[in-house]
């Protein structure tokens, strides 16, 4: 069943989750996860609503806390793990100020926060957050405020403001939900651009669109559990349907023909 990368000897795991169990209230959400990800691979987690895909990538970030199990972050256990200024998170859609006035540049800039000292923007700083707003098209706006934004302007902001913290990893929940097909072909190729910079990039997904070039190994999760460690499997139920106009990845021919069945729908 299980299919993963080859691993190269000198080679320590950005992220590694063995025997991940969390809960959320009394409802166990994760039951024994095991998820490896390495240096420059793209992985996609894949799975139905309730599967545990956030709950997976929120444990990782230490938002929701693991009830049993290991995982450390670059070699190093996530409870002395110091360094986020080596991460990049983007979170489930929301709006980008979240309420608070403010313009496209601060809240990008914000993401800088990690890696600078309180004080006026240094030119590192100014320049990170020039390039992150044009990986995403939305230079030109800079100096608007978020509220005039749309979802999908929204949502680049999100990916540029974790882009600016210039991360070794990114990671992205749910990134293309209810994003316009333009938008998701911008956000497509930012992300193309850092991972030809060799960052190691987990995406919770709930197709892969647009994004299917990028995709290394895909991940799949039912209930809290790995059904699935390799190349993404061909999507099955409501994704089958006739007009059903996203894009969606198919098996490889090598792998067995069951693995798709019943994993997504």
């Amino acid at each position: 069943m299980e299919e993963t990368s080859p691993r190269r000897p000198d080679d320590r795991p950005v992220i590694e989750l063995r025997g991940a169990t969390a809960s959320l209230g009394a409802r166990p959400v994760l039951r024994g996860v095991d998820l490896t990800v390495h240096a420059g691979e793209v992985v996609a987690l894949l799975g139905a609503n309730g599967s545990g895909k956030s709950t997976a990538v929120r444990s990782v970030i230490g938002q929701v806390p693991l009830t049993g199990g290991d995982l450390t972050l670059f070699g190093t256990p996530l409870r002395r793990f110091k360094q986020w200024h080596r991460v990049g998170y983007v979170p489930q859609r929301t709006t980008a100020a979240g309420g608070v006035p403010a313009t496209v540049r601060e809240i990008v800039s914000s993401g800088r926060l990690a890696r600078s000292r309180f004080g006026p923007p240094r030119r590192a700083d100014r320049e990170a957050v020039h390039h992150a707003l044009e990986l995403v098209g939305m230079a030109d706006r800079a100096k608007d405020s978020a509220a005039a934004l749309s979802g999908g302007q929204h949502q680049r902001v999100l990916i540029a403001r974790a882009l600016a913290v210039e991360p070794e990893l990114l990671i992205m929940d749910e990134p293309m939900a209810g994003v316009d097909l333009a938008s998701q072909e911008v956000l497509a190729g930012a992300l193309r651009e850092q991972v030809a910079r060799g960052t190691t990039v987990l995406l919770v997904l709930h197709e892969l669109g647009p994004l299917e070039p990028l995709i290394d190994r895909a991940v799949v999760l039912r209930d809290g559990c790995v059904v699935h460690d390799g190349p993404p499997p061909e999507a099955v139920g409501q994704h089958a349907l006739p007009g059903h106009d996203h894009v969606h990845p198919h098996a490889d021919d090598t792998a067995p023909a069951t693995l798709g069945t019943g994993l997504l729908s």
